[in-house]
């Protein structure tokens, strides 16, 4: 895997893709968020995007140069909580490719209806994320099609279009808060502020319940975890990236743990202060920001709303509805 920093015209080509199909997300300064942090807040919000989340960025810039490089490809296929999945099936339908999403017994009830309605082909299996994946390798060789895995340099080019409109309409930002599943978002904000030139700090965050990232940032090596049972499934990491970690080591200023608690008080900040559903995952930057010990004090923050996808019965009892 090309370890090469994405550079300027390779993000605005990706930019260019993107947002022929998908326009860009809005980024927007709310008022009770910002009093609610002290500071000017402005929050990216990859919820308002097709798929509801960020990764359907990544799977466009993807699914395009398989395309040009494997025109005569079956089909592609993909282990996924729910938002990876989406965008590879998003993505499979613009290009006119069969796909097969593979996702662990329990997953998002809505998540999986709407990865349907892209038109692919659900599979269940495995007790969790990890198990998915790993059982998505033999499907993937039995019926022959591509497997899309999460973190990926063709994926960093689409994913790095985020951060790349958020920096370009406010450049002053002191630090940006990016949640991490495998990776893909924090790595290509990283890099989306180093093309533009920019000082912005870039935090990572993850659950404390999926800690893998921050304790193999701390360690400076690749660490697992033997579970990741979080109210935040985007974050539901067991198995960290070695690349995604080289980008991370060299570029992150910090990976802050959220606890559920945390997370869900984000949420409902997120609900009562500008009226957006935010997933666990969406919420985490928030969450971290609220307690960052080290940030700089009036320095201005951004935060990545990375998606929106959450069932009813998750989001109710966290702003106090009836499920």
């Amino acid at each position: 895997m090309s370890r090469d920093p994405i550079t300027r015209g390779e993000i605005e080509a990706a930019a260019e893709l993107v947002h022929g199909a998908i326009g860009a997300s809005p980024q927007i300064v709310w008022p009770l968020l910002s009093r609610r942090l002290g500071t000017e807040v402005t929050v990216k919000h990859e919820n308002h995007l097709p798929t509801g989340a960020f990764k359907v960025r990544g799977g466009l810039t993807y699914t395009a140069r398989l395309k040009q490089e494997q025109p005569a490809l079956k089909g592609v296929i993909a282990a996924t909580r729910g938002n990876h999945g989406q965008s590879v099936a998003f993505a499979a339908r613009q290009f006119g490719l069969p796909c097969v999403i593979v996702v662990p017994h329990g997953n998002s009830r809505s998540k999986n209806a709407a990865m349907r309605a892209y038109g692919a082909e659900l599979i269940e299996t495995g007790h969790d994320f990890q198990a998915a994946y790993e059982a998505t390798q033999a499907i993937a060789e039995a019926r022959g099609l591509h497997f899309v895995k999460s973190f990926h340099p063709w994926l960093l080019h689409g994913v790095a279009t985020y951060g790349w409109e958020l920096l370009n309409a406010a450049p002053d930002l002191g630090t940006v808060y990016v949640p991490i599943g495998l990776g893909s978002g924090v790595c290509s904000t990283i890099q989306a502020r180093d093309a533009l030139g920019l000082t912005t700090e870039v935090v990572g965050v993850v659950a404390e319940n999926a800690p893998a990232y921050a304790l193999s940032f701390e360690a400076g090596k690749a660490i697992s975890t033997n579970s990741a049972d979080t109210i935040a499934d985007g974050m539901a990491c067991r198995v960290p990236v070695d690349d995604a970690l080289e980008i991370i080591g060299k570029g992150a200023a910090r990976v802050i743990r959220v606890s559920e608690a945390e997370i869900k008080s984000a949420m409902r900040a997120y609900f009562d202060d500008t009226h957006n559903l935010a997933e666990g995952a969406g919420a985490a930057g928030l969450a971290a920001a609220l307690k960052d010990t080290r940030r700089k004090a009036g320095a201005k923050l951004g935060l990545i709303l990375s998606g929106g996808n959450v069932d009813a019965e998750v989001f109710a009892p966290v702003v106090g509805m009836p499920a």
